[in-house]
């Protein structure tokens, strides 16, 4: 317990070679203060990050040793711990760190022989409410962006195409298979470098996605459905793989760069790109496999190494691509594990509070007090229906019949007679405003309803000066008619002015993501 009498947490090293993540950071440590919890940081466990021991202290945490952090009540780490490290938990602690249960039953095994608690991080569901604690969204966000970076670095020429005064430089051509978090994330960084980017994904529906980031989607029609719900993409038919192998196969031609994403839960990554695929790329192009760790989608990719072909193709089969932006990967982690922390401390009060009620506490809970729980019950995390076995088809019903015309035509003419006498006995002035108020309605719906998503937050600014002018308008009428004409200028104030400020903020906010920190 801390000194306080709140649960302790403790932030040890990281004992995994070349990891140079931390689950806290200064940062995170003073939002964890802010849940009453006593913190403990092991010294020199942010510096592979560049957060020194200092940070920590100013942000509230004690500077103690190794050991004691791990006998902390609450312990975050970022790799799973090795036997030393588990044997230096005390009974009744809970651990929180990526944990991969599906891949590691002995690790399982040796969590349920002492009476722990351990949450994986790596094993949040894929649902709306989860993601702030999405570990694997965090990391993979970054190792796509970084595996850009690696590409560019090690592919020799430039991105961007350019016309000087001493030639025209073609732009380089990238392929992105697979348009996850990462796929995405190198799309739009390759994009923004100037590269001509191509991408391929088994789900058709990201198609959207992946030109909103600047990238033509390659697909296969017709397009199967693969997703069963998870979140994840699965195994393709024979059919599908043979067509996307020819892709794959007139991409490696033409592209300069090619960067392979492909993982599917459970299992080892699916090849995709052959020896003959590479072979056919020109000298100098690069490969970057981000699936190496589990087996690689390309053929001749070593993990954490960068094979050469005989052809002089490099094939980078880096495993740490996030930790090569140790500081911004420790945040994030940090932050996601923050988010958890505030699931699992409803009272604010520095106690943990395990839930299993919640699907995603329960979701992520491997073992709790060395009783197993892994694996977790299924979530259905998307609207894809589950696979079930055909049923007996229902009666026919009779379609439902559209309306008649007789009977549209009656309402057009009740509609229209309504506002007949509105005009007759209303004065001319409400006419004319009437008039302008429909033609806006309609004017304003063709306009609006053709501007694209990316532009409706600029379109906010003019929404504004629109709520300007009312707030105008209404203030002159305050105090010049009667009462009711006084009351109604009185709420269009009102709500106008909520309008502008809400509009504002939220304009401030969006443009805040662009701020450089």
């Amino acid at each position: 317990m801390g000194d306080h009498g709140v649960m302790l947490i403790g932030v040890p090293p990281e004992s995994r070679p070349g990891e140079t993540r931390v689950a806290a950071t200064p940062a995170t440590v003073a939002q964890l203060r802010t849940l009453d919890y006593d913190i403990v940081v092991a010294t020199g466990a942010g510096a592979a990050s560049s957060f020194p021991d200092d940070a920590y202290a100013d942000a509230g945490a004690r500077i103690g040793t190794a050991a004691e952090a791990w006998r902390a009540d609450v312990v975050l780490h970022v790799n799973a711990p090795t036997d030393d490290e588990l044997a230096g938990l005390r009974d009744g602690a809970t651990l929180i760190s990526l944990l991969a249960p599906a891949r590691s039953p002995e690790l399982v095994e040796a969590l349920a022989g002492r009476p722990l608690t351990a949450l994986a991080m790596d094993a949040v569901p894929r649902i709306s409410r989860a993601q702030s604690l999405d570990v694997l969204s965090s990391m993979a966000n970054i190792a796509g962006y970084r595996a850009v970076i690696e590409a560019a670095h090690t592919f020799g020429r430039l991105f961007t195409g350019q016309v000087t005064a001493a030639g025209k430089v073609p732009p380089a051509k990238v392929l992105v298979v697979g348009a996850g978090v990462a796929g995405l994330a190198a799309i739009g960084t390759a994009s923004s470098l100037g590269a001509v980017v191509r991408a391929t994904d088994v789900r058709p529906e990201v198609a959207e996605q992946i030109r909103s980031l600047g990238g033509e989607y390659i697909g296969v029609p017709p397009a199967e459905e693969q997703s069963r719900g998870t979140g994840y993409a699965t195994e393709m038919s024979e059919d599908f793989n043979r067509r996307m192998a020819e892709i794959y196969a007139e991409q490696a031609r033409d592209v300069d760069i090619v960067i392979t994403t492909a993982l599917i839960p459970g299992r080892p990554a699916p090849r995709l790109i052959t020896e003959e695929m590479v072979a056919s790329m020109r000298p100098g192009s690069v490969i970057v496999d981000m699936a190496a760790g589990q087996g690689g989608n390309v053929a001749g990719s070593a993990a954490d190494r960068v094979v050469v072909s005989p052809n002089g193709v490099s094939i980078i089969g880096y495993t740490d691509l996030a930790g090569r932006l140790p500081a911004q990967a420790s945040q994030l982690f940090g932050t996601n594990i923050v988010n958890l922390m505030k699931l699992l401390t409803p009272g604010r009060d520095g106690a943990v509070v395990l839930d299993l009620d919640d699907v995603v506490q329960r979701a992520m809970t491997v073992v709790r007090d060395g009783e197993t729980l892994w694996p977790p019950p299924p979530v259905q995390v998307s609207a894809v229906p589950a696979a079930t076995a055909p049923s007996p088809s229902p009666p026919p019903r009779e379609p439902e019949r559209p309306a008649s015309p007789a009977r549209r035509f009656g309402v057009v003419g009740l509609a229209a007679a309504a506002l007949f006498f509105l005009a007759a006995f209303s004065p001319s002035q409400l006419i004319q405003h009437f008039f302008v108020f429909a033609l806006a309605i309609v004017v304003g719906f063709y306009v609006i309803g053709n501007v694209h998503h990316a532009l409706h937050t600029p379109l906010m600014s003019v929404t504004n000066a629109i709520s300007g002018i009312i707030v105008v308008g209404a203030l002159l009428q305050i105090g010049h008619g009667s009462v009711v004409v006084t009351v109604l200028a009185s709420v269009a104030i009102l709500v106008a002015s909520i309008n502008i400020f809400g509009g504002f903020a939220v304009t401030r906010r969006m443009l805040g993501m662009f701020t450089r920190g």
